[in-house]
């Protein structure tokens, strides 16, 4: 049984993207695993949030989690602000962190860019650092993530590997854990752009939330690649990526969906992935729907209790390699 942590911020509406990324390992991973699953709250607020949203949203994702199928009995699920000693080895392994590798941080780039650098805040730059420390404090062996997130796993494992260096052995090396075909979810609208929920047109992403009617539209609506074959190929970018996801929410491989469409077209094929995302998000939004607010805060005020001892229990080992009084 191996240590696993994953989280998500409460931010913005949760897509196909995340679930296929992230969520569907989730599920997976708990399964003969020491799973930890946290809602990312102190990530959120490196941007502007709305007080009110904030609390709505934290609550809304623990809820996806759940009709997702992350079982409480299985695997623990809490919110990060619930255990103080997150950004308490954060602030010490910004003490280690250097700035260079921070510019570095592509997503810290992305973000600058849309509301300026000199204006964007310290914890938006250092919150990579908030995130190995989410990993670190836990003794993680595994993280499952999206292919745009790697680059962060790299930075906690750097982090770990520096501090068990200049004080001695204390942190697990963690591993990212990528799924092949969900790693990285693009846009139905442009293959070349991940699905995002903050992208500026609607027909980049498929919200966990769209009704039917608005699945089939942005599917109909989605770009496919030149002749009218359907086939599986690096060169078909646009089909290919529209293909893991009929792969990932049908079980079929893609040489399988490749064999069905053998003499028919993107017509048929993108009406057959409409009603498969579909067949998908119906009884998933069911579930969501059946989800109270008291039921799921329960559920996360006894997962920030069970991980609290073992919370404390690194970062009082922190305190000691590096001679704070505690």
């Amino acid at each position: 049984m191996k240590r696993l942590f994953s989280g998500i911020q409460p931010s913005g509406d949760l897509h196909l993207g995340n679930y296929l990324g992230a969520i569907k390992q989730w599920v997976e991973l708990q399964e003969g695993n020491d799973a930890v699953y946290c809602v990312v709250d102190l990530h959120a607020i490196t941007v502007p949030q709305d007080p009110v949203a904030l609390r709505k949203k934290t609550l809304e994702i623990a809820k996806i989690y759940l009709a997702s199928g992350v079982d409480p009995k299985k695997a623990t699920l809490f919110v990060q602000s619930h255990v103080s000693a997150h950004t308490e080895l954060g602030w010490i392994l910004n003490t280690i962190a250097r700035m260079a590798e921070l510019e570095r941080m592509t997503q810290f780039k992305d973000k600058a860019q849309k509301g300026g650098a000199s204006e964007s805040g310290v914890g938006l730059f250092a919150y990579p650092v908030l995130m190995a420390a989410d990993i670190l404090l836990y003794d993680t062996e595994i993280v499952p993530v999206g292919k745009d997130q790697m680059q962060h796993i790299e930075l906690a494992r750097d982090l770990a590997e520096r501090f068990n260096k200049r004080f001695g052995e204390t942190f697990v090396i963690p591993e990212g854990n990528l799924s092949k075909e969900g790693a990285l979810t693009m846009g139905p609208d442009d293959p070349s752009k991940k699905m995002s929920k903050s992208a500026s047109s609607e027909y980049n992403y498929i919200a966990l939330t769209d009704d039917a009617d608005t699945v089939r539209r942005k599917i109909k609506k989605a770009v496919t690649d030149s002749g009218s074959e359907i086939v599986y190929a690096d060169d078909k970018p646009a089909l290919k990526n529209l293909i893991n996801i009929y792969t990932l929410l049908s079980g079929k491989t893609p040489q399988e969906i490749q064999a069905m469409y053998v003499g028919r077209g993107y017509g048929d094929f993108k009406t057959d992935l409409a009603e498969v995302i579909v067949g998908f998000l119906s009884p998933f939004q069911e579930r969501l729907a059946a989800l109270s607010d008291d039921e799921v805060l329960t559920i996360l005020k006894a997962g920030a209790e069970k991980v609290r001892p073992l919370a404390e229990a690194k970062l009082h080992q922190v305190y000691e390699k590096v001679g704070l009084v505690w």
